[in-house]
């Protein structure tokens, strides 16, 4: 019998290698793509990733023991010590100011894709979530694996790769792998039908991501950001 994350990775091929071979990864890899469309890429993924930390916790609640629950939850506090704070990072590198900062609004696609994982967080069970937060782990590891051997001059990408293809989150990846094969091998045939069909919609936002950012992705019609301003009381 086919280990189910196996079965997953083979239906996923063709998007897959579409994630692996895109412009935006590509140019990360070769150092072509403008800085500002990794900018770009840097403030989209600080939302989303604020957001998959929830989607982490709301797996940590749907864990039916606690040795699960704790490991979860570590997770969703990894995402914030590790990735988080590596955009962090990367916002000072790229002089990203306050008031850009305090600007950003989500682009379609990063609004759409974290949609998508709470909508799966909010009925779905733990072996749903999984498979809908698994793409965003895998895919970036095997990123990481595959251009360890790029050598792009913009320092910011080198850190870029290296931070996804390292030991560290080699080892979250695989621990979530395993944690949805143990969980698909005690579901029903329509739960696994579930898990399927969520891994592979996360499989293509995550094209949709890079899309997004080598795009630089705006809303189709574009509105001016109300500012209220505060009322002097009268005195």
């Amino acid at each position: 019998m086919s280990i189910f994350t196996e079965e997953l990775r083979k239906q996923a091929e063709p998007i897959w290698e579409a994630n692996l071979t895109h412009p935006f990864v590509r140019g990360i890899a070769e150092g072509t793509l403008p800085l500002e469309n990794f900018k770009y890429y840097v403030l989209q993924d600080s939302y989303y990733l604020s957001h998959f930390a929830r989607i982490q916790a709301y797996g940590a609640a749907r864990a039916e023991d606690l040795y699960t629950t704790s490991r979860m939850a570590a997770h969703a506090q990894g995402t914030n010590e590790a990735e988080l704070t590596l955009h962090e990072k990367f916002i000072k590198q790229l002089h990203i100011s306050e008031e850009e900062l305090a600007e950003f609004e989500p682009a379609p696609t990063a609004y759409n894709y974290t949609s998508h994982l709470y909508r799966v967080a909010e009925s779905g069970s733990l072996g749903e979530i999984i498979a809908a937060i698994l793409p965003c782990y895998w895919i970036y590891h095997e990123i990481g694996e595959r251009f360890e051997g790029a050598n792009p001059t913009e320092p910011i990408y080198q850190e870029w790769i290296t931070a996804y293809g390292g030991e560290w989150f080699s080892q979250l990846v695989q621990e979530q792998i395993s944690r949805l094969d143990e969980l698909a091998d005690k579901v029903s045939h329509d739960e696994r039908n579930k898990m399927i069909k969520h891994f592979l919609l996360s499989c293509q936002y995550e094209y949709l991501f890079w899309e997004m950012a080598f795009s630089l992705e705006t809303w189709p019609v574009p509105t001016q950001q109300l500012k209220l301003k505060g009322r002097k009381e009268n005195v």
